[in-house]
């Protein structure tokens, strides 16, 4: 996911992916504890994906205030 599709989408879509990428890190951990996470890139990217979507849910919040 780049920075520029996710500043494309509206708050509401980044708050959707948000929480299915939380859901996603959630199951991630679950198998790593278990032994059967076979893509161990995948932990990384997804907490990074979602902290490029807080960071854009953000910059949206302080441009709406400001």
């Amino acid at each position: 996911m780049k920075a520029t599709d996710v500043r494309a989408k509206t708050s509401d879509e980044l708050k959707a992916d948000l929480e299915g990428l939380k859901k996603e890190q959630f199951n991630l951990r679950f198998q790593r504890a278990t032994g059967q996470l076979e893509n161990t890139a995948r932990v990384r990217q997804v907490r990074r994906d979602i902290a490029r979507i807080q960071t854009v849910l953000r910059e949206k919040r302080v441009s709406d205030n400001a």
